[in-house]
């Protein structure tokens, strides 16, 4: 079952709660500080474009790469009349641009949906390749204490007026690997609810293998971040920052 299909349609509906505005604060600042208040930026793993419009609200030009057709077909409904952001349907792993850019930045755990070193490495190298000289990438990821302490083997679910969902998890601790099989249920235009199944992969990586992939594909390791504090992450911090620098093709 594919990922990220019949759940783009509630996908904003149950993501309500996620700090979009916060986020999006902390990355301008960044950005900023880096001298990049406008210009050509990519977000990876964009989904409906939640960021990709807060981004393109605080005047840079936005590319948003997904490889969802449904969540892109939300984001391009979503976006503001007068706003020109380009959706790209492509894999992270094989994206392509026609040029570089100031910036690449990704949220929502997206490259926590990369499966493999090799992969994650392949998608730095292209993060690098299409940056600007000295460019930034600034994106977040799941912890392994997230993983294992508070999603583990358990079950969540949710209930809204016109929709509801049941989240069955699992983590595998020696593949580090999180699966969530997702049972949807959403109401449509006859009134009844329809009973919608995907499955969900990602994988929990370490600080340090993620630094050794980052420098193996050329970039220089910036920095981590814990998102709640800003600060260095801890054995309980369960969602960071990293950002990296191009330094170099």
């Amino acid at each position: 079952m594919e990922a990220y299909t019949e759940f783009a349609t509630v996908y904003d509906t149950f993501m309500d709660n996620v700090p979009y505005e916060a986020w999006k604060k902390y990355l301008v600042d960044i950005l900023k500080a880096e001298g990049i208040k406008d210009g050509l930026l990519l977000e990876l793993g964009c989904g409906t474009g939640r960021m990709t419009r807060l981004l393109a609200a605080e005047g840079y030009d936005m590319i948003g790469v997904d490889n969802s057709e449904e969540m892109l077909s939300v984001a391009r409904e979503y976006t503001m009349e007068n706003t020109e952001i380009l959706y790209l349907l492509q894999d992270m792993r094989e994206f392509e641009l026609y040029g570089t850019i100031r910036a690449v930045v990704s949220v929502c755990d997206s490259m926590n949906y990369i499966m493999s070193e090799e992969d994650l490495r392949q998608v730095f190298s292209l993060v690098n390749n299409y940056l600007d000289p000295g460019g930034i990438f600034i994106f977040d990821m799941n912890t392994r204490y997230k993983y294992e302490e508070l999603l583990g083997d358990n079950s969540f679910c949710e209930t809204r007026e016109d929709s509801s969902f049941i989240w069955e998890n699992y983590y595998d601790p020696e593949e580090q690997v999180n699966q969530y099989d997702l049972t949807l249920f959403i109401k449509e235009e006859d009134d009844l609810f329809r009973r919608y199944e995907e499955t969900h992969f990602q994988r929990a990586y370490e600080i340090e293998t993620v630094r050794k992939l980052i420098e193996e594909a050329g970039m220089k390791w910036e920095g981590v971040f814990d998102v709640e504090t800003g600060k260095e992450p801890t054995a309980c911090s369960e969602r960071i920052y990293i950002i990296a620098r191009e330094q170099g093709k």
